[in-house]
Parts: C-alpha cells; structure tokens; sequence
C-alpha cells in the first residue's frame, strides 16, 4: 500500500502520516508550499495549486490509496470572502483529485477516502443524528457539506470505493479547537456557551487518525461519522475542561448575544448542537481508544509536555 495524502502537513493529515508510518505505509502528499516539499524513502512531497487545477500527475505514482483533507479553515471569521474561500478550497481540490485520477490507470487505485463534516446534520438539542438522515442543517456550513459531499461522491464513478468520515470537533493539545477552548480556561475566563445544552460530538486526535487507516484497511465504502461514541453539552464539555486543567468557573454563561457582536456569522458554530452516533463505524469492528471525554482530556492535558504546546498556541 502507497498512500497519497492532500491535506497532509495539517493536524489530522499529520496524524494520519503518523500511523501509516507506524505500519511501514509510504506518503506521498500534496502540498500548495513548495518550501514544505520534502524527499524521503516513505514520505514524499508534490506540488499542487487546486484554484488553477494544476496538480503533479506524479504524485499517483505506485498510489494504492487516496486520502482528501484538503479545505479551509471554518475557524476564521466568515466574510464574505472567506465564506468563499472555505466553500472554493474543498471543491476545487476535489477537482483537481478527480482530473488527475482520470489521467492515469486507474485499476491502481483501491479506495478514495475524503474527509467531511457533522455540520451537515441540522442542529438540535433533542434528536440523535446518524448516517441515514438526509436533512441538511440550515447554515452556511450545513450548505458547505452538502456541497462538498456532492463533490465527493462524483468519484463513485471511478472503480475504486469512495469512503466518506464526517468529522465532528477534534481534540488534540497541537492545537486546533482544544487549545481556543481551552485558553480562556486557563486564564479564568472560563464560561458556557449559551445555555450550555448544545450538544458537542468530538473525537481523540489518535481515534481519527486510527479510524482513517481502518477505513482503508478494511476498505470500508459509504458514510462514516467520526465521532466519539459519548458527546457531551458544552456545559460537560466546559466543566472537564476546568476540571483537568484545575481552573475554577466563576463566571456567568456567556450570552449568543455577545458572541455574535464578537465573532458574527462564525459564533453559530459555538452554539450548533449536534448529538451524533458512533454505532455505524463500530459494527464494522473499529475500537475507540477514548470513548468519554474525561479520559480523553486527562490523557491530551494532564502531563506538562501537553500543557505547554497548548501554552504556545495560545501567544
């Protein structure tokens, strides 16, 4: 197995290197920087620029397996601009994948693995999302997703399994949604969100990144969500957050009405609720390592190594 990654030199992409790596897996990865191309017997960089739909064709050389990333950050405020940005970034690179498969043999290829997200389940306090709801969430990142799937699934066409994970929060102490979560923590500022009730589905940085490598080698097909099996509230989430970090919280909830003048368009994303089922990806035989939030907390922020890399994301 070779396995060609977009998105690679990111969070999740890293991980994901981590562990193919950990089972002599060679990389080969797309990057936007030519500063960050690097040349090694098991990781191999390659150049591509997905606004232009210029890709290296090489990239796919001796390439068993596919593996997209590729997309803009939602965390950053939604200009219109940006909104632009965030929806451009994963069609285009999509595009980009799908010309260049069709250039070459594809009876190389086994699987197409992409990464989504739960935003396209529509929010709720009360309902428990999973794979067979066909509802889109009312929002410009619900429209995002669906767009995207759309996308995602125009390489059904090729002969190879196209896998889809929707990807809830991600914790991981290199940064990412755990370190803004944490840090008003830390400096005692602590508060819900809201009324706290909204629901908060997230997955260990190292279950992602183990769920992607069983995808591949079970050579699963269909929608995945990739999620922890127990969300938690955002009080919850709040609260084993103060907890591990041994920080009191003294202060009110915060009102939607004072993050929205802070963040505007962007603040639905403290406050969408989505409870979202494991079940799926379980039956197929995947083990969470940190299914509850306490032990996947203690285990991201408890040692003084965790801390400070959290500690440098925040200056």
């Amino acid at each position: 197995m070779k396995v060609l990654i977009t998105g690679a030199t990111g969070l999740v992409g890293k991980a994901i290197t981590k562990v193919l790596h950990q089972h002599d897996i060679p990389v080969h990865y797309l990057t936007t920087q030519k500063e960050k191309i690097v040349s090694s017997k098991n990781y191999q960089g390659f150049f591509w620029n997905p606004s232009k739909g210029e890709i290296d064709i090489a990239c796919l050389d001796g390439v068993t397996s596919i593996i997209n990333l590729a997309g803009a950050t939602i965390a950053k405020k939604w200009t219109p601009s940006y909104k632009k940005k965030v929806l451009s970034s994963r069609l285009d690179s999509l595009s980009t994948l799908k010309k260049v498969i069709s250039q070459v043999n594809q009876s190389q290829i086994e699987h197409f693995i992409s990464a989504s997200a739960i935003g396209i389940y529509p929010s709720s306090q009360t309902d428990l999302c999973d794979e067979k709801d066909i509802e889109v969430d009312n929002s410009f990142l619900g429209q995002v997703v669906q767009k995207w799937e759309e996308r995602i699934l125009e390489f059904k066409k090729f002969p190879f399994n196209t896998t889809i994970l929707r990807i809830g929060i991600v914790l991981s102490h290199e940064g990412g949604a755990l370190s803004k979560m944490a840090k008003p923590i830390k400096n005692y500022l602590g508060a819900a969100m809201g009324d706290g009730e909204q629901w908060q589905s997230w997955i260990h940085i190292d279950d992602l990144a183990e769920m992607f490598v069983f995808a591949l080698s079970n050579n699963l097909e269909g929608v995945f969500n990739a999620v922890a099996p127990n969300p938690v509230t955002n009080t919850k989430m709040t609260k084993e957050l103060a907890k591990v970090l041994k920080r009191p919280l003294i202060l009110p909830n915060v009102p939607k009405s004072v993050m929205k003048i802070v963040l505007g368009e962007m603040s639905y994303l403290l406050f969408a609720s989505q409870r979202v089922c494991s079940k799926k990806i379980e039956e197929k035989g995947f083990v969470f390592q940190y299914p509850n939030i306490g032990s996947a907390l203690n285990r991201l922020l408890a040692s003084k190594h965790s801390l400070t890399s959290l500690d440098k994301k925040y200056t």
